[in-house]
Order: C-alpha cells, then sequence, then structure tokens
C-alpha cells in the first residue's frame, strides 16, 4: 500500500461529530505515552501528522486521520496515567465507549503496548474490554528499538503471556525509530480495505 495522502479529518468528542462517509476505520489505544502519535506517522509515513509530546496525556480528543481517501486511523485519548484527574478518565472512558458501541466501520483495533515492560494492569483491562465488544485486536509492541537483541525473546515471551491473546487476535513488535513493523501493519490494513500494491 503507496500512502498517498493522510490528513487529520476530523476532530471528535460525541457521536454526532463522527464521519458519516462509510470508510473503514481503525482503532487506535494505549497508555499514555506509550507511542501512538509516533505510530500513525511511521504507518502513514508523515513526519508531524500527529503531534508527539513527552508530556502523557496530549490527546483529549478523538483524532480521525483520513488515508488515501479510503480509510480512517482513529487516536484516541490514552489511559493509564495518573495526573489525569478522575472525571477527565471518566470522561474520556465515556468517549471510547460510546465510538464503540454500534460502529459498523470499525474493522481491526491496534492495541499498543510498551514491549520494554510487562503488560500493566491497565492492558489488560483494555484488552478486555474491547474483546467485550468481540473486536479483532493486533497488539503493537512499541519501541522494541529499546529493547536489546538479548532480551527481545524474553520480552516477547512476556508480552503473550501476560495478554493472553484469544485466537484470531496477534501481535506485532514494531519500532516507529527502525520502521520495524510498519510493513505488517500495512498488510493487515489492506487485507481488510481490499487494496492491493506494494507496501512502503
Amino acid at each position: 500500500m503507496v500512502i498517498k495522502d493522510a490528513n487529520l479529518d476530523i476532530i471528535a468528542t460525541r457521536r454526532s461529530q463522527y464521519p458519516d462517509d462509510g470508510k473503514l476505520e481503525f482503532l487506535l489505544v494505549g497508555r499514555s505515552n506509550v507511542g501512538k502519535s509516533s505510530f500513525i506517522n511511521s504507518i502513514l509515513s508523515r513526519k508531524n501528522l500527529a503531534y508527539t509530546s513527552s508530556k502523557p496525556g496530549k490527546t483529549q480528543t478523538l483524532n480521525f486521520y483520513g488515508v488515501n481517501d479510503k480509510f480512517y486511523l482513529i487516536d484516541v485519548p490514552g489511559y493509564g496515567y495518573a495526573s489525569v484527574d478522575k472525571k477527565t478518565q471518566a470522561k474520556f472512558g465515556m468517549m471510547i465507549e460510546e465510538y464503540l458501541e454500534k460502529r459498523e466501520q470499525l474493522k481491526r483495533v491496534f492495541m499498543l503496548v510498551d514491549f520494554r515492560l510487562k503488560p500493566t494492569e491497565d492492558d489488560l483491562l483494555m484488552y478486555n474490554f474491547l474483546k467485550y465488544y468481540n473486536l479483532p485486536v493486533t497488539v503493537v509492541a512499541t519501541k522494541a528499538d529499546k529493547v536489546g537483541g538479548s532480551k527481545k525473546q524474553k520480552n516477547l515471551k512476556v508480552v503473550l503471556d501476560t495478554m493472553d491473546l484469544v485466537i484470531g487476535d496477534d501481535l506485532v513488535v514494531f519500532s516507529s525509530v527502525t520502521r520495524l513493523g510498519v510493513k505488517d501493519v500495512l498488510k493487515k490494513i489492506e487485507d481488510l480495505i481490499g487494496e492491493e500494491g506494494e507496501i512502503i
């Protein structure tokens, strides 16, 4: 798949603001600062389309990135950041839950976890939340460039054992620095949108 066009098309906080053009959608979820913005920029071959910040909790809306006029990548607020007050956390939770309910265009969730760390209780809660809605999930283990060669297999086993993925779900080891895993993610999207072509 060649990414010819990618833009932040819609910023939404409620259902009435979602796109209604019927294009397929792919959701990104993950803890605050897990690397969702870097993931978007890597997948879409753009440097600063999604704003990256060292300060967790920057994303506070549902951000619909339109790609090739064919599908949307949707970034949502990160979870598990302690300094975000409970009222705001609850608002984010309701926003995501409202999106997940009856969203037929949603075809897969990319759930980002930090490859350097054991998945947290928040990660497991999110995974189970997604499975409640019977959504197919690809776990994306980010920041793989920060894990030394000898630790890669060990960390992979920890992530797989902790997440205990159901049949049909899978895992991609990913790095926005080395672009490891970019082709794998694009292939999953390509298979669902039915577009053929060279994956860059």
